[in-house]
């Protein structure tokens, strides 16, 4: 009788080793030795718009301004999120004003949380269901990627195929790199597995290469013509947030072109976005700033217009220097002393036929934002946006140092 009470017992306690393995089975991965995840980025030659690669093969759109991610949900059936959880306030606290959630009172328990997803570049949305996937990544030493992990249940919402249109053939969704609670800055960095809430992006200039986005606090190494951490390059401002917004933004005291001021007084709300690709200014901005730049290029052939430019060049009687065509440096100037310069091969657009374009518009006289930096002026800069110290790092142009944001060596380590 002895005997047979004892079996029970055993199998009782080999249930709780299994039932505490399972518990901190998530928590191991905190023993692995990095604390940075990578991913390859390609620009769409089409749209200008850029691709995060998740899942080995999986492209989804990046962007700035999202407050979650989303994509097309197939036929397979998604798991629903209650429209009480916490998630779902999270998804919902950010409406935009163009996209109200409509008011509807369920007759089941639980419902289902709703969300109105946004085409970042039609800016048309829908009626969606937020749900829950898996999302596959590598982990890197800085160098390479070294291994990849899968985050289980990662919070994002179904899209439509109406919300495709004008976005790059073939992606599968949207990847939100915003400062919301649902973006991906924020769903990778999980206490238990040591990466701090911060990305750094490396956009590519053409779409033969792949740039990088990394997740975490680095090392960001890109070769060649050695192996190199271009955080070392970066300056440093302060990102402002603004609460009905998940948009991330910069202010500046001048904005500065050959060193002489065009205006002293300060810009606050400068939008950075991956979703316009040149920058836009305010037209009484613009209008000053391309009095400027023109008085700078004196001498210099204009040529025939080429849209969506207004102000083009002779690019052979302009000459050529490492950072791009050779004309007027453009700083954009903070409070603390820093200068985020922006040269020829952010500042000038070769639009082919012997000819280069200013690569910045006229956005209105009552755009929602006096100043949007775009993504052209990012191409080839390494950007580093600090959540958890609420800063922007910038590097100016990466071809100073002879490397570009196609440096990085994707071959696995093993």
């Amino acid at each position: 009788m002895l005997n047979r009470m004892k079996k029970p017992m055993i199998t009782i306690n080999l249930m709780n080793l299994f039932i505490l393995f399972l518990i901190f089975t998530p928590y191991q991965a905190s023993a692995q030795p990095y604390t940075t995840l990578v991913a390859p980025v390609k620009k769409d030659a089409t749209t200008s718009l850029y691709t995060i690669i998740l899942n080995s093969n999986e492209r989804y759109v990046v962007d700035l301004s999202a407050p979650f991610s989303w994509q097309r949900c197939t036929l397979h059936r998604y798991p629903p999120v209650a429209c009480m959880s916490t998630e779902c306030f999270q998804a919902q606290y950010l409406p935009s004003p163009s996209c109200p959630l409509p008011y509807t009172k369920s007759t089941t328990r639980p419902c289902t949380c709703m969300v109105t997803p946004i085409n970042p570049r039609t800016k048309s949305c829908a009626l969606a269901q937020l749900t829950s996937t898996n999302l596959t990544i590598s982990w890197t030493d800085g160098a390479n990627p070294t291994a990849k992990t899968t985050f289980s249940d990662r919070y994002l919402s179904c899209a439509p195929a109406s919300l495709f249109d004008s976005l790059p053939r073939g992606i599968v969704g949207l990847a939100s790199l915003s400062s919301a609670p649902l973006a991906l800055p924020a769903q990778f960095s999980p206490p238990f597995l040591g990466v701090r809430r911060k990305f750094a992006i490396c956009l590519p200039s053409t779409s033969s290469g792949n740039g990088v986005i990394f997740f975490g606090d680095g090392p960001y190494h890109l070769l060649p013509p050695t192996k190199f951490d271009v955080s070392s390059l970066l300056s440093y401002t302060t990102l402002l947030r603004n609460p009905k917004s998940a948009d991330y933004f910069i202010g500046i005291k001048a904005l500065s072109i050959s060193r002489n001021s065009i205006a002293q007084s300060p810009y606050e709300g400068i939008k950075l976005s991956t979703a316009v690709p040149y920058t836009t200014f305010r037209t009484d901005i613009y209008e000053l700033f391309l009095k400027f730049f023109m008085r700078a290029m004196k001498g210099i052939p204009r040529t025939k217009k080429v849209s969506p430019f207004s102000t083009c060049f002779n690019a052979s009687a302009i000459g050529f220097s490492r950072v791009g065509l050779h004309v007027p440096q453009i700083d954009l100037e903070f409070a603390n002393g820093k200068n985020w310069t922006i040269y020829g091969a952010n500042s000038m657009k070769q639009v082919g036929g012997g000819s280069a374009c200013l690569a910045f518009l006229d956005g209105g006289k009552t755009p929602e934002h006096s100043i949007v930096i775009g993504s052209f002026q990012m191409e080839d800069n390494l950007l580093l946006f600090d959540l958890d110290e609420s800063r922007l790092g910038f590097s100016s142009s990466l071809y100073f140092e002879r490397i570009t944001c196609g440096s990085f060596n994707f071959t696995t380590k093993a």
